[in-house]
């Protein structure tokens, strides 16, 4: 798909800046458009819909492959962002720099390398079948991992104490497999489910008392929502996270062999001669009003597996407006949105198209926020800094976010609160506005303040089940202890049905595209909504706080 956006389009001083930009990129491929062209045209407009829609058909064009983290259509939708960044006058955010690298190890299995086997009680192994039977996530420390060790059973697997919850009571976990459940007890709240059922929550428990590697089986409902054949379509397990400065991976679980994911018949033999069967414990978990309870299981696990790692840079784009009050400016608003997407859908060769363009997802929440910085910079100085981030790897594990949370690019000043902007579905004409996480913190009363002049309210999270809240970037600052918020337009006005529709239909597909019915009028609107809440945030004497008793607030309680 071709736009006019690759019209050559005269203006020497965003050139000139386009060119200076360049000039600092040292891990960027060469740009495949001509930036200093689109950007002069986007310049050249005055209506906020119009910019925002040139913006959206620049980064999700063919051209930029659909934006996948660590390849050159990434690479050249960042360069654009902070060449937009360099007309909106903001001043570079990374050592006088707009791209702060992030190294990306991706770990991918190899399938003829991958075996297991599973011995019982009586001594009797039976081998099982890749693909059929089995399938490996590789570790992210070491290409060669294998283990032969007892199994047990855990449930979900879940340690909460905060929650009065303890699957491992118990149980001795120190050098066997894990068998379990994904996700976390039903009567968990929404919010602290979605925590407590990361793998990451819970990966970091068990490594800590020495098991050594993870089984995940399924539940009655993950088999009928994500079956098998789905899982397995992509034989290569893979794993991507970042890497420190030093060069040392960032994972959950050091010391884990991977993971392995077990179909259900398969999962039968691991209970064979148990106290209770793989049926039983899957009939406990279905009936939600009690956790199944672990025990061990009288079978050994074997298992062996290789990967290769593939190292590379991507970066995050970053852009200041210094803060005017002496007493405030070492305070800073982050204003966030991902920049990448989900790249070249390698299941659809031979199909006409099969590029993850990701307008709604995220390009428009790019556009979105270069246009909150365009305000800032046509009203009055902001009391506090505000910092402009467009991320990378939200896809790969909201890894870019990550990183730019625990390795700010903005020296001493300190991080007070994050709003991010992620999928903002502009496909109706909204009239009420979810800010998740809203009512865990001061942030939440402010959102209504900004709210109320312009006839738009605030409703409460419309799908509490989904965890969407532990879901994008706005939760890495979460777990460094800033109160944030994430903004979608509510369900109100037709939202349900029009949302919903784009969540089974085009959300992370390739007709995630232009083809769509964008309200570009209602985008700029909820520009303007972004604003009004952003500059609530920098302006107010109190810097925002959790919410006494908040669960986030005290699981992550800064020092």
């Amino acid at each position: 798909m071709k736009t006019e956006l690759q019209m050559v389009v005269k203006n020497a001083a965003v050139l000139a800046g386009v060119l200076s930009v360049a000039a600092c990129v040292s891990t960027q491929t060469p740009p495949i458009f001509d930036h200093g062209a689109a950007v002069a045209k986007v310049e050249a407009l005055d209506d906020a819909a119009a910019r925002m829609r040139a913006d959206v058909e620049y980064l999700a064009d063919d051209a930029m492959e659909g934006r996948e983290a660590g390849t050159r259509g990434y690479n050249a939708a960042a360069e654009y962002v902070a060449a937009r960044m360099t007309g909106l006058n903001l001043t570079p955010g990374v050592q006088g720099g707009w791209f702060q690298d992030v190294g990306l190890r991706t770990a991918s299995s190899t399938p003829a390398a991958s075996q297991m086997s599973v011995s019982n009680a009586d001594g009797e192994t039976l081998a099982l079948t890749f693909l059929d039977d089995f399938k490996i996530f590789p570790s992210l420390e070491r290409e060669i991992i294998a283990y032969e060790a007892p199994a047990v059973f855990v449930g979900y697997g879940v340690y909460a104490p905060e929650n009065g919850h303890n699957d491992f009571e118990g149980l001795d976990v120190g050098g066997k497999v894990i068998v379990r459940f994904a996700g976390a007890p039903a009567s968990f709240n929404s919010e602290a489910r979605a925590h407590y059922g990361l793998s990451s929550s819970k990966d970091n428990y068990i490594a800590d008392q020495g098991a050594l590697g993870v089984i995940g089986i399924y539940t009655e409902a993950g088999e009928k929502q994500f079956p098998w054949r789905r899982a397995t379509r992509n034989p290569i397990g893979q794993a991507t996270t970042w890497l420190h400065p030093d060069g040392v991976a960032d994972v959950s679980g050091p010391g884990l062999n991977g993971s392995i994911s077990l179909d259900a018949d398969s999962a039968e033999l691991l209970f064979e001669g148990a106290p209770r069967s793989y049926r039983d414990v899957r009939a406990e978990e279905a009936k939600k009003d009690m956790p199944p309870i672990g025990f061990d299981l009288p079978v050994t696990v074997s298992m062996s597996g290789a990967a290769t790692f593939e190292d590379v840079l991507s970066a995050n784009v970053v852009g200041v407006i210094e803060g005017a009050d002496p007493a405030l400016k070492n305070e800073a608003l982050v204003i966030t949105a991902h920049l990448d997407h989900v790249g070249i859908d390698k299941q659809a060769r031979g199909r006409a198209d099969n590029i993850n363009n990701g307008a709604m997802d995220n390009a428009i929440g790019v556009a979105m926020m270069l246009e909150t910085a365009r305000r800032f910079q046509e009203g009055p100085p902001p009391a506090r800094t505000v910092v402009f981030v467009a991320l990378t790897a939200e896809e790969k594990g909201l890894l870019g976010a990550d990183y730019f949370a625990q390795y700010p690019s903005i020296g001493d000043k300190e991080i007070v609160a994050n709003v991010n902007l992620d999928m903002p579905l502009m496909l109706h004409s909204f009239t009420d506005i979810v800010a998740f996480g809203g009512e865990r913190s001061s942030l939440g009363p402010l959102v209504e303040d900004a709210l109320a002049e312009i006839g738009v309210t605030v409703s409460p999270d419309p799908l509490p089940g989904q965890g969407i809240f532990t879901r994008s970037d706005h939760y890495r600052f979460v777990e460094q202890g800033v109160p944030s918020i994430f903004l979608w337009p509510g369900f109100a006005n037709g939202g349900e049905e029009v949302i919903g529709e784009f969540l089974t239909t085009h959300y992370h597909n390739v007709s995630d595209d232009l083809s769509l019915p964008i309200r570009w009028d209602d985008a700029a609107r909820f520009a303007d909504i972004n604003y009004n809440i952003a500059r609530e945030i920098v302006d107010r004497a109190e810097r925002p706080t959790w919410n006494e008793g908040d669960f986030f607030g005290d699981l992550f309680a800064r020092e």
